[in-house]
């Protein structure tokens, strides 16, 4: 699957994504309330989530990549919104860019990728949390016709404060 840029290519996320998906992950883990985890990664320990998101069904992991380099320049996911049953018709996305790939369009080409790929799965809404404030992702969501929810206040704490999470969902 690549993407109309040439200057990025959107695929399925593998194994051989691992490490550079970590230090992506990590940098948002150390420097940012955009994740609610407070201790970084090594890529063994996240192995379980990146083999979660198998290449067909209703979690998937897409890669945006350098086409010259192959870098990774950020990924997106849909992962189980909650354990129950009855919550299997819905999914949780989120979109990570690696930083100095931000404002180049990847997000918004992994997240076309990634309902691309989602179409016809036996899904019914797509559900987003996004740690406040990051204007960002809130535009980013609402081009993807995500419609806000509500806010949980004071949710997480990390850094020292609590941070609130505001929720979009979207139907699929």
């Amino acid at each position: 699957m690549a993407s109309e840029r040439p200057e990025v290519q959107v695929r399925l996320g593998n194994e051989g994504d691992l490490a550079a998906l970590t230090e992506i992950y990590n940098h948002y883990v150390r420097e940012t309330p955009i994740t609610f985890d407070t201790v970084a990664f090594t890529p063994e320990e996240r192995r379980p989530w990146l083999l979660s998101h198998p290449e067909d069904g209703p979690y998937r992991l897409m890669v945006a990549a350098a086409p010259d380099s192959q870098e990774i320049l950020g990924y997106a996911t849909s992962s189980p919104y909650r354990a129950k049953p009855a919550y299997a018709t819905s999914v949780e996305t989120t979109v990570y860019v690696a930083p100095h790939a931000g404002r180049r369009g990847v997000g918004t080409l992994l997240y076309r990728a990634l309902f691309e790929a989602l179409a016809g799965q036996d899904l019914h809404r797509a559900y987003a949390g996004i740690a406040q404030p990051n204007e960002a992702s809130t535009r980013l969501h609402e081009r993807f016709g995500f419609g806000y929810v509500g806010t949980y206040r004071e949710v997480g704490r990390k850094f020292g404060r609590y941070w609130d999470v505001a929720w979009y969902e979207r139907p699929l």
